[in-house]
């Protein structure tokens, strides 16, 4: 099957082998999200009817501070009446935040402080107290996205109004519906709508689905999966419950250590690129390997 079959569909083909998916959120700390009713396209910030030469200066500048920019919209489109909502979010493990600004002309963004944003400083936006559940719809750069990610947006619009966006292409598309949580950046894939209303509610208790996590973004995907993998062993679920120490990497070896609870845990994790080469998206022009990781040790530090 080529990327040129329309029916082809990445996110039943990666079910279809029973592809994990933890460990494998994008790895990103610092988010600038900018409200944009309109047609996205394919390249969301580029080919998005923005003011002339605006989504390249901004990607430019995202590019240089190593700023993940995305779109973002409600769910039915109604714009902001009294401009361009603009979110920042780090997603820092430690001290997550969100700042967030309306600007009446957009051609202000280029002047926000990225550098700042993707050190963990403020770009000069407004504090914001909540979260944000957003959902990729952008059916543009993959079908399964759209398809599978607007059941979910308006299932959680309906729940969560305030909280709940549509966003462009966040990686991951084989593992739609996706959803990330800001401003703690986790990751969560192949959500139904009852899946994610779920993970809303958990969320307000502090909980997290290791059913559906995909990762943190602030870990490397190696991390990710020995964070994911140590919560299964304990049954634990508390968001807070864990916090890493260090992380090293010899080769294909990821070696993680975790403090709950005042113990101290070791994760091991040997990342390989899988053998077989497979069409990972729906429009993918290639094939290519799925990264696999494997957990080789969990266990106390003495």
């Amino acid at each position: 099957m080529t990327s040129r079959d329309p029916d082809f569909r990445c996110a039943v083909a990666s079910a279809l082998r029973e592809e994990p998916a933890a460990g494998t959120a994008s790895t990103v700390r610092a988010f600038l999200l900018i409200e944009h009713t309109g047609p996205w396209g394919a390249d969301a910030l580029l080919d998005a009817r923005l003011p002339s030469g605006l989504g390249e200066a901004v990607a430019r500048a995202a590019r240089t501070a190593r700023v993940r920019p995305l779109l973002i919209r409600r769910p039915g489109r109604t714009p902001d009446p009294e401009g361009t909502r603009v979110f920042a979010a780090f997603a820092g493990p430690a001290r997550p935040w969100l700042e967030t600004a309306v600007l009446d002309d957009p051609s202000h963004l280029p002047d926000l402080d990225l550098v700042a944003l993707s050190e963990g400083r403020s770009p000069g936006l407004t504090p914001y107290d909540g979260r944000l559940l957003c959902v990729c719809t952008h059916g543009r750069h993959d079908a399964c996205c759209a398809e599978r990610g607007r059941p979910v947006a308006a299932a959680l619009a309906a729940e969560h109004p305030d909280e709940t966006w549509e966003v462009s292409h966040i990686g991951g598309d084989r593992f739609a519906a996706n959803l990330l949580v800001l401003p703690d950046g986790l990751y969560y894939g192949r959500l139904t709508p009852d899946a994610a209303l779920r993970i809303a509610r958990d969320h307000d208790t502090s909980r997290l689905d290791l059913d559906h996590l995909r990762g943190r973004s602030s870990y490397a995907m190696p991390v990710q999966l020995a964070e994911i993998a140590l919560r299964r062993e304990l049954e634990e679920t508390r968001a807070d419950a864990l916090r890493l120490v260090s992380r090293r990497r010899d080769g294909e070896v990821t070696d993680a250590v975790f403090d709950v609870g005042g113990a101290r845990w070791r994760v091991r994790v040997r990342t390989t690129a899988g053998a077989e080469l497979v069409q990972l998206t729906c429009r993918a022009s290639r094939d290519n390997p799925v990264p696999a990781h494997e957990v080789i040790s969990l266990e106390p530090e003495q």
